[in-house]
């Protein structure tokens, strides 16, 4: 805050209480014989319903007494806490500093609370019912805004509760993405290919996965799949956990698997991204989320808690 917004604020601050104080002197002082408010029966004047009247007498001295001492205490707590410009107070306390304090008081007792699971490995936290108890409260809070509550995902968010995994469905690679985030890597292909060239690779991609598509395109689409995209999605098109590469011939589609989403998809690609996790919430959170996610998924290790199916 500048130099001058300081001054404008403590000025104003100080102005504001020294005007209160001198209303409330100005209004209980006593008046001379014969002018408004001298005696209890005097009027302001104001009359209601013919005979209804406004007596003007001074506040009672226990109701100024403690107008007088808010003000008293207005300029304590200015003294004691900031609120004259950038002027600290004689405590040093500061909104954030305070929060600071109070997260740094929260986060022990939640590292108490998970230092038990410390060292434990993900795939038997996710069998654990107490880790997986502690790993769904991590999720609602900091995963379901984009997997939702269920964990079953969205258009362009994936399910976490079947056995697709794009990154690989093995519990150190489950607990990779978590920890370390993913980022799509699908190029747009659009100015190489052309728009016939991404017609027929769509098309293409739509007789992999078994469903209906003009014999002639894919077979072109084939052609160019085999120069641009095999080096990620393989020669039969069922992808690479290793590249992050979505296998094409199962029935799980991110985005949608009619032909103008995919056409969409490889004329201008795809970018989407898991955030790191460990930069938000921590290492221990991360393992906690990752064994809830194994939990839940159909691939979870046996015997583990949540809802596998």
């Amino acid at each position: 805050m500048s130099t001058q917004w300081t001054l404008f604020i403590a000025i104003l601050t100080i102005a504001n209480i020294v005007a209160c104080f001198w209303l409330l002197w100005w209004t209980r002082k006593k008046r001379p014989p014969g002018q408004t408010g001298d005696t209890p029966t005097s009027t302001t004047g104001h009359t209601w319903d013919d005979d209804l009247q406004e007596y003007n007498k001074p506040l009672p001295k226990w109701w100024l007494n403690l107008f007088y001492a808010s003000i008293v205490f207005s300029v304590g707590y200015l003294i004691v806490f900031p609120g004259l410009g950038d002027f600290a107070g004689t405590r040093g306390w500061s909104s954030a500093a305070q929060h600071d304090a109070d997260a740094a008081a929260a986060e022990g007792k939640l590292r108490a609370l998970y230092a038990r699971f410390d060292g434990i490995p993900v795939q038997e936290l996710a069998t654990n019912a107490d880790a997986v108890a502690l790993g769904r409260s991590v999720f609602a809070n900091h995963c379901a805004q984009c997997h939702g509550s269920d964990a079953r995902g969205a258009r362009g968010f994936p399910n976490l509760t079947d056995d697709d995994w794009i990154w690989g469905g093995e519990p150190e690679a489950v607990l990779a993405s978590v920890k370390g985030g993913r980022q799509a890597v699908m190029p747009p292909w659009g100015p190489v290919l052309g728009e016939q060239g991404v017609t027929e690779v769509a098309t293409y991609v739509l007789s992999l996965s078994g469903q209906q598509a003009d014999p002639a395109l894919a077979a072109a689409g084939k052609a160019r799949y085999d120069t641009l995209c095999i080096a990620c999605h393989g020669p039969q098109g069922k992808g690479n956990p290793l590249l992050g590469a979505p296998n094409l011939t199962d029935d799980v589609w991110l985005y949608g698997s009619d032909f103008a989403t995919l056409s969409e998809g490889v004329r201008n690609g795809r970018n989407g991204v898991m955030p790191a996790q460990v930069p938000i919430i921590g290492a221990e959170r991360s393992r906690l989320a990752a064994a809830w996610v194994l939990a839940q998924s159909r691939g979870a290790p046996s015997g583990a808690a949540g809802g596998a199916r």
